[in-house]
């Protein structure tokens, strides 16, 4: 074993990217960039991996509150729309909703307590038990949730999500209502129309509506999923994954990565002779223990990646092997060992004692939230993350 250093992750610089630039350029030259800059040196089985934000820039992929809106009155009616299970997100959800707000004549808000999906709480655990308020039964009014609980804040953000959605609402020129309730078949004690807002739940949410008597059921992901009136659109996930660009237009998720991930992948292969696996990333599939916040608000963590980053990790875990099967030895007959056993290990490891404890998650979930984390949120100005090693293990030299 002569490498010291296992899997480096790397954020590389990039220009601003506007709409209409050709990231199939843009990014392959980066990289090549820093490499002849003496950063490193290309190998096989790197990963070059690309934020969604730059993706969805690049191709002009924004809608606008009023496209937002016509799709909603098209799609429900522009009566009364119940909104079920929204996520509490200025940034993610707030102008959906006055897109939604605009295309309907009242809102029947339904919120989830006592947190949103991704874990945005209106109030904590203790004060919901200590008021005796059963979450899988109880159906709060507004009135009965601000009797029980006042105005809360997000600890983070200082907003009162109840009373920020209520007005942005109204400013719509809607009228609202707001329930309190995890059983999604509350919201159609008063309406039969709805958009249920979840995003990983959503396939059951909408199940449930529609076998308890909803009329029409869109989903958050079923709205923009072509254009209106010119906007962009997404076929698959719709509204899901979009980001507040401006106060009156969303960027939505990206609309066709992949011919763009293999395009990028040709290149740099042209260029270096090297066979990277390139990947699209949006949120990173993490929680935060303080928070309490599931990172997870894009629909998936990866829209579009090289066929090299399908699968789960295959790999034994080393301190199963020191500590049972090789427990006898120290030193370099334990290194030779363990070094052995990997070089032998089979092919598919499922079930297998000495594979316990690995992390049984997908390759594009696990790359996608050291991604996440490498580039950040903010103003790194690194949206184009190279990782190297990731697939070596302790044998590599």
């Amino acid at each position: 074993m002569s490498r010291t250093v296992g899997t480096v992750s790397r954020g590389i610089r990039a220009p601003i990217i506007r709409e209409g630039d050709d990231l199939a350029s843009i990014v392959p030259q980066c990289i090549l960039d820093a490499v002849a800059a003496g950063e490193f040196a290309v190998r096989d089985r790197d990963v070059v991996a690309m934020t969604e934000a730059i993706v969805a820039r690049a191709e002009g992929n924004y809608a606008t509150v009023d496209d937002i809106a016509s799709d909603v009155k098209a799609k429900l009616g522009g009566g009364t729309v119940g909104v079920v299970f929204p996520i509490l997100s200025r940034n993610r959800f707030a102008i959906c909703l006055r897109g939604i707000a605009k295309g309907a004549e009242k809102i029947v808000l339904q919120l989830s307590y006592p947190s949103d999906e991704v874990g945005n709480h209106l109030i904590s655990v203790e004060a919901m038990d200590d008021k005796g308020v059963d979450p899988y039964r109880d159906v709060l009014t507004l009135a009965q949730y601000r009797a029980l609980f006042g105005y809360e804040k997000h600890p983070f953000t200082g907003v009162d999500y109840v009373e920020y959605y209520e007005s942005l609402i109204q400013e719509c020129g809607a009228a609202v209502e707001i329930i309190f309730a995890n059983d999604p078949r509350a919201i159609l004690n008063h309406t039969k129309n709805v958009i249920p807002c979840d995003i990983h739940t959503r396939a059951r949410t909408k199940r449930l509506l529609k076998a308890a008597g909803g009329e029409r059921i869109v989903g958050l992901d079923e709205l923009l999923t072509a254009p209106v009136n010119g906007s962009g659109c997404n076929p698959r996930y719709g509204l899901l994954g979009s980001n507040k660009a401006t106060e009156d237009r969303v960027k939505l998720f990206p609309r066709d990565p992949q011919p763009l991930v293999e395009a990028i992948q040709a290149k740099l292969l042209a260029a270096t002779g090297k066979h990277v696996e390139v990947m699209v990333y949006g949120d990173g599939a993490f929680k935060d223990p303080v928070g309490k916040i599931w990172e997870l608000a894009d629909p998936v963590v990866s829209p579009a990646y090289t066929a090299g980053l399908e699968g789960t990790p295959n790999e034994l875990k080393l301190k199963y092997l020191a500590d049972n099967d090789f427990a006898a030895l120290s030193g370099a007959a334990l290194q030779e060992a363990i070094s052995g056993a990997i070089r032998q290990k089979d092919a598919d490891l499922k079930g297998k004692m000495a594979s316990e404890g690995t992390t049984p998650r997908r390759l594009t979930d696990l790359i996608g939230s050291l991604c996440d984390l490498t580039s950040g949120s903010g103003d790194k100005g690194t949206p184009i993350v190279y990782i190297q090693g990731y697939f070596d293990n302790y044998t590599a030299d």
